[in-house]
């Protein structure tokens, strides 16, 4: 079949889309991605059609920061200028990020089915959960559930908010109020989940999907001790200090102990203090964690889940977002230390921590493990297409175009 996936052109969203999109044609199927351009000749480099999405960027009469906004109003816009894409593309399905909503909207304006991809751990409020987001475990006895009881109520006014602007953009393209996509893939790793009485029937655990931008290696820096992995997060929200700092406090450590260091981004590192034999620069992360003793990073999912995925446990500095809540759940899990606020001395501590200490690799690799309990994705859109096809089939009709 040809599947069309849709994403926003940040890493986090966009990196997913296109490790999804090569499991596809490792498949036999053919595969268009809408997403920013700026990941082109990383796409082209691994065989992957890769279409600039329509009105990705912001008019200039649209709030960018405004998160609403972005969820509703340009979603629904969005999917007016997608729609004739997928319309004479002969897409047969849509994969679309949970974020970038607009392409399961123009998904349904054309008739297609659509299936929800988030690239990160299920973040439906659950009627058994405190608020996602607050970073809080499930509360114990029945203190602790009314408690959970009491902040969900307190949350659900903004949700509330926000299914009402969501429905009303789509009523604005004529649209049924609610969109119901034919399955939702949740692509992080079942030992980053929270258990939950609620989990959605249409929802496939398929583990994390892993895209690297380019083909180059990492050199090893020289000498025999513990290598460490920097690797600051690629989202506006992430902690802005945290890769210079984080440079600064292991050229301290240095002084103590041997450590080799590993800057890995997108963009040079800044500051002017830097470990022995640093080696910076962009490059395959999965090779380089075959290697790793230690990852320090931002709790964005995408190297969080790269780094458990290779047994490595973490040190996280969080940004906002969502962040905090992936930071507190790898806490919990014992896989890692979480620094918040952000020093050098609190990082260095952690560093020493978690590098002396064998159970947060313990607890890294048990994570790493659960990664057998998920499902094939494409195996999954397959069925479900196959599925849809032959409901048309006894109904005479694949769906209502508008």
């Amino acid at each position: 079949m040809t599947v069309a996936i849709v994403a926003g052109s940040d890493a986090g969203h966009a990196f997913p889309a296109l490790g999804l999109a090569t499991a596809f044609l490792e498949a036999g199927d053919e595969v268009i991605v809408y997403t920013g351009e700026r990941w082109r000749t990383a796409a082209a480099e691994r065989g992957i059609d890769l279409r600039p999405l329509p009105g990705l960027a912001a008019r200039p009469d649209e709030d960018d920061d405004d998160a609403g906004a972005k969820l509703s109003v340009r979603a629904a816009r969005m999917a007016l200028e997608l729609a004739p894409e997928l319309a004479v593309s002969g897409v047969d399905l849509v994969v679309s990020d949970v974020i970038t909503i607009a392409g399961g909207w123009a998904a349904e304006l054309v008739g297609i089915p659509w299936i929800e991809l988030s690239p990160h751990p299920l973040y439906d409020q659950s009627c058994g959960l405190p608020p996602i987001g607050a970073g809080m475990d499930v509360g114990v006895g029945v203190r602790g559930r009314l408690r959970d009881a009491a902040l969900r109520a307190m949350a659900r006014p903004s949700v509330a908010k926000g299914i009402r602007q969501r429905r009303a953009a789509r009523e604005g393209i004529r649209l049924p109020a609610e969109s119901v996509p034919v399955a939702r893939f949740v692509a992080t790793l079942p030992g980053l989940e929270m258990p939950r009485p609620d989990w959605p029937e249409t929802a496939h655990l398929v583990g994390p999907l892993l895209f690297e931008p380019t083909a180059a290696v990492f050199d090893r820096p020289a000498g025999d001790g513990p290598l460490i992995v920097v690797a600051p997060s690629t989202a506006v929200i992430g902690a802005g200090d945290m890769g210079s700092m984080a440079l600064a406090a292991l050229a301290d450590l240095q002084a103590s102990r041997p450590l080799r260091v590993v800057y890995s981004a997108l963009v040079p590192p800044e500051g002017e203090r830097v470990p022995d034999g640093l080696v910076a620069g962009t490059a395959r992360q999965d090779d380089l964690l075959s290697d790793a003793d230690l990852v320090i990073c931002g709790a964005g999912h995408g190297m969080l889940a790269k780094s458990l995925l290779a047994g490595v446990p973490v040190v996280t500095v969080p940004g906002a977002g969502d962040q905090w809540e992936l930071a507190c759940r790898v806490r919990r899990v014992g896989c890692g230390r979480l620094v918040r606020p952000v020093s050098q001395a609190a990082l260095a501590e952690a560093v020493v921590a978690v590098l002396d200490e064998p159970s947060f690799g313990r607890a890294a690799r048990r994570v790493a493990a659960t990664a057998a309990a998920t499902v094939d994705p494409v195996a999954v859109a397959h069925d479900v297409y196959a599925r849809v096809v032959a409901d048309a089939d006894r109904s005479g009709r694949m769906g209502a175009c508008v």
